[in-house]
């Protein structure tokens, strides 16, 4: 007997935009982009934007060149991971079952909720896509399979706003036809090195015998088959109020080359990961940053703090050190991740903080409550602003 379709991935659409738009509705429609308009890269980029060729991380100047109609929306301090929060929250009305993978992305697996057929596990999906929708005016994308790799691919594949259930027995069939890039990890030029040697969609992968397979995927020849089988045996990992670690990542629509640009991706990642830590009252010590490269192959360097904080000003100086470790600067990225572990309760003594750092921490809190209120204003760190040209 074959098992349901029980693990599902959501993605939300150009989130940054999207919360944005949800802010301002007369953004809905527009070429527009999150980021900053003199220097810095496009955070999140409008469908309509995309269409003109602009691209996540594409930096905004030559966007700009691009699409000079493009509306740029500065990177609103807070609004996303309230609204990622918000989203989440949602979800778990569903199933208990929820892993909360980045800020606008995550995999929910509904084995406890004792549903019979696929037609009432897709009705019910379809009632969470629309109340995501009203309820925050977030439009998301559902994919539905039997496990996370094809649910993944499915939810990506009928972007934006899109709905797909793989029947179970039906995962390799289903990839067959896609193009080869569509396997996650696989960026623009990998996919360009498949496609000259007639890898075109996913299925020719497994048309070609042992020893061809060796050449082309090295070690990692039997992973790239068993994707293009659609097999996966990952679980849904959940986030508990006892959580070991925090940590978010970021695929990037093209790889990179600019240690600036994932400088300021990874300091973005901090700060959201802290206002998470702060709302659950836990401190941090040691920050690992993982970067993935278009063949899969990755790298990870972390260091630990002499004590744990609840602020981002001391991890920032630890960006640039790590990567130096960390990536080979001759290879462009396809991923970069940030996770902070060693998790310690609340400080009880606010002695055992120098007068600087409690302050920090003061301002913190404040900086999240105001931006917890919303009304339109923010607080934004200073490495969030743009540069303005002089005159």
């Amino acid at each position: 007997m074959l098992s349901l379709p029980l693990i599902i991935h959501l993605d939300a659409d150009a989130f940054f935009v999207s919360c944005e738009q949800a802010v301002d509705p007369a953004l809905r429609g527009t070429k527009c982009a999150v980021g900053g308009r003199e220097t810095g890269i496009i955070s999140s980029a409008s469908y309509e934007a995309r269409a003109c060729g602009v691209y996540t991380p594409m930096p905004t100047q030559r966007a700009l060149k691009v699409c000079p109609d493009l509306i740029m929306i500065k990177h609103t301090s807070g609004l996303y991971g309230k609204v990622s929060r918000q989203m989440f929250d949602l979800c778990e009305t569903v199933t208990p079952l929820v892993q909360r993978n980045s800020i606008d992305e995550g995999y929910l697996d509904l084995s406890p909720c004792g549903m019979k057929s696929p037609e009432e596990i897709a009705r019910t999906m379809r009632e969470l896509q629309n109340l995501i929708w009203r309820e925050l005016e977030i439009p998301v994308s559902m994919g539905i399979a039997t496990n996370k790799l094809v649910a993944q691919i499915a939810s990506k594949w009928r972007k934006p706003r899109g709905f797909e259930l793989i029947p179970p027995g039906g995962e390799a069939s289903f990839l067959a036809s896609l193009p080869v890039g569509k396997i996650p990890g696989i960026g623009r030029k990998t996919e360009d090195r498949l496609r000259g040697i007639g890898i075109i969609k996913i299925g020719d992968i497994l048309e070609r015998d042992e020893h061809q397979l060796r050449a082309i995927f090295g070690r990692g020849w039997r992973e790239m088959v068993a994707c293009a089988r659609g097999e996966d045996d990952g679980v849904v990992e959940t986030e508990r109020d006892d959580a070991k670690s925090y940590s978010q990542q970021e695929t990037f629509g093209q790889d990179v080359h600019d240690p600036a640009v994932i400088e300021q991706v990874a300091k973005r990642m901090i700060d959201e990961l802290l206002g998470k830590v702060r709302a659950d009252g836990k401190r941090v010590r040691t920050m690992t940053i993982k970067v993935r490269y278009g063949d899969f192959t990755q790298e990870s360097h972390g260091q630990s703090l002499a004590q744990a904080v609840d602020i981002e000003t001391p991890f920032y100086p630890l960006v640039a050190p790590l990567l130096k470790a960390g990536w080979r600067r001759n290879r462009p990225l396809r991923l970069i991740s940030v996770r902070f572990s060693n998790v310690e309760g609340s400080p009880q003594q606010l002695e055992m903080f120098s007068e600087t750092e409690t302050k920090r921490s003061k301002l913190a809190a404040v900086m999240d409550q105001l931006n917890r209120l919303g009304g339109g204003a923010v607080v934004i760190r200073g490495h969030q602003l743009t540069k303005r040209p002089r005159s």
